[in-house]
Parts: C-alpha cells; structure tokens; sequence
C-alpha cells in the first residue's frame, strides 16, 4: 500500500490523482491533503478518503471544515504556509505537488528535505528554483517523478536510455485557442475565450498561460532542469491534436515519443505507479480515426511569452523566477477583467527587461534569494499596472 499525501487537492490535478487512487483502493491510502479555499470540496475528499491530517488557506476555512465535518473526522486540521508544509512532511510515500503557482515552492522543498518522493505537477517549483531543487533532490537521494504530459512523456520515452545521448528534447504545444488567430483578433480576446481550451480540462491559470503559451515557456525552463540539459537542446513544436505529448531525439538521429489521448490521469498514474503502471478505463488512442497528426513552428511574435521563457533561461539563474512571479500578477489582473491579453506578454517582458537592467543576482544560493526575486517581480509587475503602462 503506497502512501499519499496530497498538495492541491481541490484543484484539477489535485481530483484526478484522487480519482486515480479511488480507482485503485488496494494500492492507495490517502494520508494528508492540503487545499486553498475550496472547503466544501476537501470535506467531500475527507469524508471519502479518511486522511490524518487537512490543510486549508487560514484558520477562518479550518473552523468552517471542522464544523462541516462534525463528529463524522476526528483529524487534524492545519491552515496557512505552515499547514501546507506541514502535509508535505506528513507521514507519506509519494507527495503528489499539484499546487498551482509560487505558493507550492516552500511545501514542495519541505517535502523532499523530508526524504519523500514527490510527483510534481507544480511546474514553478522548477521554474524557480530548479537549480536549488536539484542540489536537494541529489543530496536526500528522492525521486523526482513529472505529472506534466509533456515531461512524463520526455520521462518515459528516456527509460533505460543514457541521458548522455540525448540530442535534443522536444515539448509539443496544442497552440491554445488562439494558434489560428490573427494578432489584431488575438488583442481583443476575452477572458472566456482565453478559458476556452480546445483539448485540456485545466485549472484559469494554466488555461491563461496555455492561450499565451507561457505555459509552454514555464514547461521548456521546467524541462531543463528537471532533465539537466542545456537551454539550446529544449525545443518546442506546435501539435494541436495533442496526441503526441514530446519527444526525444537522440544522438543517433532517432526520435521516441509518446503518444495517447489528452487525459491528465494517465500521466498522473504513470508517476503513482512509477516503475509500474496501472490498468485504467479510459478511452483508448484509435490512430486510424485521428487520421492525421499536424505540427508547426511556433510563433512568438503572435506568442511573445514563449519568447520571454527561452530569455529567462538565458539570463541569470532568478530570470525565470522573476518572468514567474509577473506572470502569476498579471494573469490574476487578466482574470479579473479589465486588463488586455496583450499586457501579459508586455508586462512580462518589460519586468523581465528591467531585471536584466538592475543587474539582478547570478546564482540562487537558497529560497530566501528565490523569494527576494519573486518579490521584487510582484512589486515591478503591480506597479507597471497600477500606472497603466509597460515598464
């Protein structure tokens, strides 16, 4: 029986590792979930899978979840920062990192300094900080298992391969709903339409990022740390079907990838089950019915957050920290309304330039440098929308 302990449970990653570990009673125990404000939502999982310890925002949530809960849990409940890394090291074998933004850094690094394995579908813990967690994963010698599509199909098409012969890494994009939009129709849209994804059912923020492919960005710097590779053998194609979720070439011209239907579960199963894999019933891939694969180049005049990742990877190691934290600011401003989906990318790219100009700090020697870039970025990018402006 594999332990689980769970950090974003009420999110969209969060249900369906849930639903996978319901699928599979016999393999699963569910030790510690930690949650934001959804408390309705967690009572349901408690009730359902009996954990020892909950995490939710702040003390308000825990006293509304204890009284929802009555005398039918008798737990712990935790709340805030604390809570969340306090299920992190709860007793666990796997720590399932499905937080989405900055705020899983913290949990996730208190996890793996615990000794957990952690499955991390928390992309900015290694946009921000990859160096950092690599050093840590290294020193207390856990493993690392990616839930992303894109990097378990890198994850996966890599075993038993030497990583010495990797050529280049490939991460497929769909494009997001605006990849046959022209650029003048693409500064007019909505937050609806930004929402609209043609293929994943994902969480408004990773749906913002997938329309200005900044999701895609965050995945390339993901991919370079988490495969150790180099920025310039990290390379992006546009595949809309999304059935083919990356792809690995090899020294010898080869190319492996892994193909199937767009369906989050299977890469989560993929890490819980890690080195085994379990059976589950869902849809299977009918490659005559797709009938055709398409790919493209990218456009990052159209997409210029793309762009802005592959600088951030270039540029000094809390680039990608800082491009981080703006975008979490201004994607949270575009959600709210009121704000142009063309200030994303400007904005990023005008707190990204500014960075670049300070002279910010080359090397993150601990989460205390991690968070003074994060929080300079915050500050940069709510200024440059308070004023209106881009710089």
């Amino acid at each position: 029986m594999k332990r689980l302990a769970v950090l974003g449970s009420t999110g969209s990653v969060g249900e369906q590792t849930l639903a996978v570990a319901a699928a599979h009673p016999d393999r699963y125990a569910v030790t510690a979930l930690a949650a934001g404000r959804r408390v309705e939502k967690l009572a349901a999982q408690v009730r359902q899978f009996r954990p020892r310890l909950v995490s939710v925002a702040d003390a308000e949530g825990a006293r509304e979840l204890r009284e929802r809960l009555g005398s039918d849990w008798d737990g712990e409940i935790a709340s805030g920062p604390e809570g969340l890394v306090a299920v992190a090291e709860f007793e666990a074998d796997l720590v399932v990192a499905a937080l989405v933004g900055a705020v899983g850094l913290a949990p996730t690094l208190a996890a793996i300094r615990a000794g957990r394995d952690v499955a991390l579908a928390n992309k900015e813990v290694m946009v921000m900080a990859g160096a950092l967690v690599r050093r840590e994963v290294a020193a207390r010698k856990v493993a690392l298992l990616p839930v992303d599509s894109e990097h378990s199909a890198i994850f996966q098409a890599l075993a038993g391969e030497d990583p010495a012969t990797i050529h280049k890494l490939i991460l497929t994009a769909s494009g997001g709903p605006f990849r046959t939009w022209e650029a003048g129709r693409i500064a007019q849209a909505t937050v609806a339409e930004a929402l609209n994804h043609p293929n994943w059912d994902m969480g408004p923020k990773i749906t913002i990022d997938s329309a200005t492919l900044m999701n895609k960005g965050l995945e390339v710097i993901e991919a370079r740390w988490l495969f150790d590779v180099p920025p310039e053998r990290v390379d992006v194609v546009v595949h809309p079907q999304s059935i083919v979720h990356s792809l690995v070439e090899f020294h010898d011209t080869s190319v492996m990838a892994q193909l199937g239907l767009p369906d989050m579960r299977v890469p989560i199963a993929v890490a819980l089950a890690h080195p085994q894999r379990l059976e589950l019933d869902l849809p299977r891939l009918d490659l005559a019915a797709i009938a055709r694969l398409d790919f493209e180049t990218p456009d990052t005049k159209r997409f210029p957050c793309l762009a802005h990742a592959f600088d951030a990877l270039s540029a000094a190691e809390a680039a990608p920290a800082v491009l981080n934290a703006s975008n979490e600011v201004v994607v949270e401003a575009f959600l709210g309304g009121g704000l142009a989906f063309p200030r994303i990318a400007a904005t990023n790219g005008a707190v990204l330039d500014a960075f670049a100009a300070q002279g910010g700090p080359g090397t993150l020697r601990d989460l205390d440098d991690v968070m003074a870039a994060d929080d300079w970025a915050r500050a940069r990018a709510r200024e440059s929308l308070a004023a209106g402006g881009l710089g």
